[in-house]
């Protein structure tokens, strides 16, 4: 096995034009992390829009500037296209598209496989194939592999395939791209030091793997760890609101054990596009092959459960004054995480159908979506007023944007349901209660 690599081992003219195909919360971060260490960067994606917007210096992810990304275009650094014949003058192509679940709870590697069947036309001897989109373990060797081999090229002999799992982190400003550890796989040993060479001028700690199935399955690790114990710890804040306990108070106490616990915050529910997402891709292969992981099981049901408890200690709050059927509830934040512009996954989405089902009038604050849709029902983010937060019969604090104004809402609301401890140690003049307090409201 090779040993890690370190950044600046080798330079960009050494290695070519990287490809970038898909240009999302995955790829563009991606694509920008090249750029900065030099090379020339070709980047591939079927949406208009955001082609469009980039070919313009406007970038639609927080992750990356403006201006770092108009002088990347400006400068011919960064190019972009739907077109994938532009694949042909690169010698690295990164895969960075989704994948979801399907209706069925099943992985869905549509867009893995149109990326792959849109790429194999224009694939040519001795180019280097990387797939970092998050996978169950064999998608390398079973499904990318025989289609980009349907042109007559074999992998390991005409071309270089090979597998490193993302792990951006949206939102995350402290920890840059090329911070985080990379673990690398090949197909075969040369595709293995190919990626390896390549990684390694980007990102300062390259870690290779004996096998592309042993990355796919790394992946699946990292994210079903963070779902068994946020799955956890939600349902002991659960049991510590029917024994009269604090969780935050036990979880802070809990912490200062200097070794054997990890601290994990209870929240409205796990969303996004890995944590719920990523441990079903293990759970569908384990079931290929015959066994189960019960803890993912498990942990998925405790998390899906989670809004549903959320909207019944809401109620308990209102009472006995009122009920859930028209009253007016305001909801802040309605993201997956802090700080980001995404909903996919996000349990707000849940909170706010169920709410509506009980007869609620809900309306939502969050600077970073301006519009949400939930079947044939929509709603725009409100401007939150003193008048907005004295008007509603609740405010339900579901995501902790930086810029949120707790002592404000603290000061207006005739009643605050939070879910993410924002108030802790402030009192008003209304009721007020977070999840997993331990409180009889």
């Amino acid at each position: 096995m090779l040993d890690e690599a370190k950044a600046g081992d080798y330079e960009p003219s050494d290695i070519g034009v990287i490809g970038v195909i898909g240009l999302g919360y995955v790829g563009l971060p991606f694509a920008m992390a090249f750029v900065r260490r030099g090379f020339a960067v070709i980047g591939i994606d079927v949406d208009a829009r955001k082609l469009e917007m980039l070919q313009r210096g406007k970038s639609y992810i927080r992750d990356v500037e403006d201006a770092e990304l108009a002088e990347a275009v400006t400068a011919g650094k960064l190019v972009v296209s739907s077109s994938f014949s532009r694949l042909a003058d690169a010698s690295s192509i990164v895969i960075c598209v989704p994948t979801p679940l399907t209706a069925n709870q099943a992985p869905d590697l549509s867009f893995l496989t149109a990326a792959c069947r849109q790429l194999q036309p224009h694939l040519s001897f001795g180019q280097l194939v990387i797939v970092e989109s998050t996978t169950f373990p064999g998608t390398t060797r079973e499904v990318v592999q025989p289609l980009l081999e349907l042109g007559g090229l074999r992998a390991g002999e005409s071309f270089h395939l090979a597998y490193s799992p993302e792990r951006i982190d949206p939102g995350n400003t402290a920890t840059p791209v090329e911070d985080v550890p990379k673990v690398v796989s090949g197909l075969t040993a040369p595709c293995l030091t190919r990626i390896v060479s390549l990684y390694s001028a980007v990102f300062h700690q390259v870690v290779p793997v004996s096998s592309t199935d042993t990355a796919e399955a790394a992946k699946l690790l990292e994210n079903s760890f963070r779902l068994v114990n946020i799955s956890f710890i939600n349902e002991f804040a659960k049991l510590c609101d029917q024994l009269g306990l604090d969780i935050w108070e036990v979880i802070r106490a809990a912490s200062t054990k200097p070794y054997g616990f990890m601290s994990f915050l209870p929240g409205p529910g796990i969303g996004g596009h890995c944590i719920p997402v990523d441990p079903l891709y293990m759970q569908w292969k384990a079931r290929e092959a015959g066994t189960e992981s019960r803890f993912i099981e498990l942990s998925r049901d405790t998390n899906e459960s989670i809004p549903s408890y959320i909207v019944s200690r809401l109620e308990r709050l209102l009472q006995p004054e009122r009920t859930l059927n028209g009253a007016s509830i305001l909801i802040c934040g309605v993201t997956y995480k802090r700080d980001v512009a995404d909903l996919r996954e996000s349990s707000a989405l849940v909170v706010m159908e169920r709410l509506c089902n009980a007869g609620a009038t809900v309306a939502y604050y969050d600077p970073y979506i301006p519009t949400v849709r939930i079947g044939e029902a929509s709603w725009r983010s409100i401007s939150l007023t003193d008048e907005a937060i004295a008007a509603a019969d609740c405010i339900l604090i579901h995501t902790d944007h930086a810029g949120l104004p707790i002592d404000r809402i603290v000061a207006h609301a005739a009643a605050i349901y939070d879910t993410r401890n924002l108030t802790r140690g402030k009192s008003g003049p209304g009721k007020l209660a977070r999840f997993g307090d331990g409180s009889r409201q």
